[in-house]
């Protein structure tokens, strides 16, 4: 479970960097016209006045349902480890490596996971400080809005 939420948490940091930076998606992001950065950053896409419609997150849930219940698990009963999701159809070189390194890059990407974990906390927290008038200012992303 470690494993699955220091992934997660990964890419939510990055979101997170990414959008803040004012990268988004171009197009729109429904048939009516909304572009995908017509929604607000963070916390506020989701609990905001202006967040997401509830239709939206309900297809966001079943899409994430979807692949917990379909297409992220070992599916071949191939795997080495837990997390090892690549079903014999991806390698990207893994059965090259020797056991130490296969164990050392696994203690890495649960490392990576864990400090994103807390990194991600740590912008959760920093946004809702402005709610309560205190400001701080991160040395990458600046103050949040």
């Amino acid at each position: 479970v470690e494993l699955k939420h220091g992934r997660i948490c990964q890419l939510a940091f990055l979101g997170q960097i990414v959008t803040r930076n004012g990268i988004h998606l171009p197009g729109d992001i429904d048939y009516s016209g909304h572009s995908f950065d017509s929604y607000p950053n963070g916390l506020a896409a989701v609990f905001g006045e202006s967040a997401i419609p509830q239709a939206g997150l309900i297809q966001i849930f079943l899409f994430v349902g979807a692949l917990e219940l379909a297409v992220m698990k070992d599916v071949t009963g191939e795997a080495e480890f837990p997390g090892d999701f690549r079903n014999g159809a991806l390698d990207f070189g893994w059965d090259t490596f020797d056991e130490e390194t296969k164990l050392s890059k696994r203690a890495i990407e649960l490392n990576n996971g864990r400090a994103a974990m807390m990194g991600i906390l740590g912008l959760m927290v920093h946004e809702k400080l402005g709610e309560i008038d205190m400001v701080a200012d991160l040395p990458i992303i600046g103050a949040l809005q």
